[in-house]
């Protein structure tokens, strides 16, 4: 079962003006996470945490886990403290990649533990363990709340995250409830749709790379297209987000990872996150990860940077060595965006290199999410030609998706 609430505006803006006088929960701290530079929240745009009159009554006398990070915030409240000031039962919290405070490096492995001021016990879902939660805490409560900020990429993990929670609570039963949050890249949908003999950590569903879906309207096509284990359906209630269309410009208040920054590399991740399959650096260890990218052996190059150990980028590649390569960063929001993914920049590199087979790595169709494409860049395809192979997957599944759209596109 799928359910879609909503209530009137004031009453959500209501609360968000009165509620939270304290941060109970360590949120001040959360907050001094890199922050996204120069980005407002787009003013008109209400998150589905905000609407508390929708979902508040639906957690009473019910044993709730919440699945959140940092970014779960409603103005300066968390979503957390929201919950506990209503007198909700919160007897976990669900942490993604990166852990609950947003600042480990990816793909290292957090350890569960437990919030410092509410004494609530945290359960990581990126532990280096079995995917998932345990049994034993998915027994233990009737209710999964997830509020947390995606940024729209099939690779970005928190909607595996999400999946993992659906699959666990469809096993056993229990109820999910998404609190909605825009999708930065909404607008946009482009990329290969994953074969799903790469399914993996990084790629879970098969949707293209920039699937321009919010984690309600994921997790509602996931629900009805019968993607969860077993094709099995979980009971779900979607708290959608007010005044926001697939077009909105939504410029997040938080860096949802830290090396998203900025809306620039936000903007960007869909054309230069496959060097993380390359000898290439991306900008890890920088102050600007994924809007530059080199290598010490890139020639003719006018611009140079070394990545450094810093939160968040512990052991980035190319520790300490001087790079030299292409500074991005300076480019408009609209040509960002425009571009969708955006492979010249691969295949320069690839190109300038000369390494030939040995330039990816198999992470990269893990990436990609198929097996062609690394032949077509060996083959000097052009970027145009290699986009105008899932030009018509892109429109099926536009067309596939829209079934479950919440927000106009």
């Amino acid at each position: 079962m799928i359910r879609i609430l909503s209530t009137p505006l004031a009453i959500a803006l209501l609360f968000c003006l009165t509620a939270c006088p304290a941060q109970k929960a360590g949120t001040a701290e959360l907050k001094t996470n890199d922050s996204i530079q120069a980005a407002a929240v787009t003013d008109s745009v209400i998150v589905g945490a905000a609407k508390t009159a929708d979902y508040l009554p639906l957690l009473k006398d019910k044993r709730v886990a919440l699945f959140s990070n940092h970014t779960g915030m409603v103005g300066n409240c968390h979503t957390l403290d929201i919950m506990i000031d209503n007198g909700v039962n919160v007897v976990n919290i669900f942490s993604p990649e990166h852990g609950f405070r947003g600042k480990a490096d990816a793909g290292e492995h957090v350890g569960s533990g437990v919030d410092p001021v509410t004494g609530i016990k945290i359960a990581s879902l990126y532990d280096g363990k079995k995917r998932g939660p345990s049994a034993d805490v998915i027994n233990g409560l009737d209710m999964i709340v997830v509020d947390i900020q995606d940024v729209g990429l099939r690779y970005y993990t928190y909607y595996c995250s999400m999946l993992d929670l659906m699959n666990a609570a469809a096993k056993a039963g229990k109820s999910v409830i998404i609190l909605d949050r825009p999708n930065p890249n909404g607008m946009t949908v482009d990329g290969p749709i994953l074969d799903m003999k790469y399914r993996s950590g990084v790629g879970r569903l098969p949707i293209p790379v920039v699937h321009g879906m919010t984690l309600g309207e994921l997790a509602r096509m996931a629900n009805g297209e019968h993607w969860l284990d077993g094709g099995a359906e979980v009971d779900l209630t979607v708290i959608p987000c007010d005044n926001y269309t697939h077009r909105t410009r939504y410029r997040l208040p938080i860096a949802p990872s830290p090396n998203l920054r900025t809306m620039t590399a936000i903007y960007l991740y869909p054309s230069l996150c496959y060097f993380e399959a390359t000898p290439v650096s991306l900008g890890r260890g920088t102050d600007k990860p994924f809007m530059i990218y080199g290598h010490p052996d890139m020639k003719g190059r006018d611009m140079s940077f070394t990545p450094r150990s810093v939160e968040g980028a512990k052991k980035p590649p190319l520790l300490n060595r001087l790079c030299h390569g292409v500074d991005l960063s300076n480019i408009s929001d609209d040509q960002a965006i425009g571009q969708g993914i955006n492979l010249e920049y691969l295949i320069d590199a690839y190109r300038d290199l000369g390494m030939g087979d040995k330039f990816f790595t198999s992470f990269f169709e893990l990436l990609i999410g198929r097996g062609d494409i690394r032949t077509m860049i060996e083959q000097g395809k052009s970027a145009d030609e290699i986009k105008a192979t899932w030009r018509d997957d892109v429109e099926s599944f536009k067309r596939k998706r829209r079934p479950y759209l919440l927000y106009r596109e």
